[in-house]
């Protein structure tokens, strides 16, 4: 089995798997950062590849390159843009984790200090 059609099984894989929750994100900022992954993958394994860091077996490959990096190897930053964000919404924000800020007259979970109830004189 060549690399694209394992690419290609996993990212179909990954798109059923992830449907329901893929039809309520926005298209444009998924598409974006899979283009800005894109990117940088064909800069920077451009770069490993030259250097030596790694490399592939011409049997298991295309031999279509982009920029110096087989197209096999984009399936990764594709599926890093589009199924990071869908975990992200599965998983969802637990309030423990947020950085938002409390809204006023709700309560955290927190105790008050010391200093809390002594600003509160």
């Amino acid at each position: 089995m060549t690399n694209i059609v394992l690419n290609v099984l996993v990212l179909l894989g990954l798109t059923a798997v992830s449907w329901p929750v893929l039809r309520r994100l926005r298209g444009l900022p998924l598409l974006g950062a899979s283009l800005v992954l894109c990117v940088l993958t064909a800069v920077f394994d451009t770069i490993m590849i030259d250097v030596g860091l790694y490399v592939f077996d011409p049997a298991k490959i295309l031999g279509v390159f982009v920029w110096g990096a087989p197209l096999e190897d984009f399936a990764y930053a594709i599926a890093a843009a589009v199924f990071v964000p869908v975990l992200w919404t599965l998983l969802g924000r637990s309030p423990r984790t947020s950085s938002r800020a409390a809204a006023p007259g709700t309560t955290t979970g927190t105790t008050s200090t010391t200093t809390d109830r002594a600003a509160d004189d």
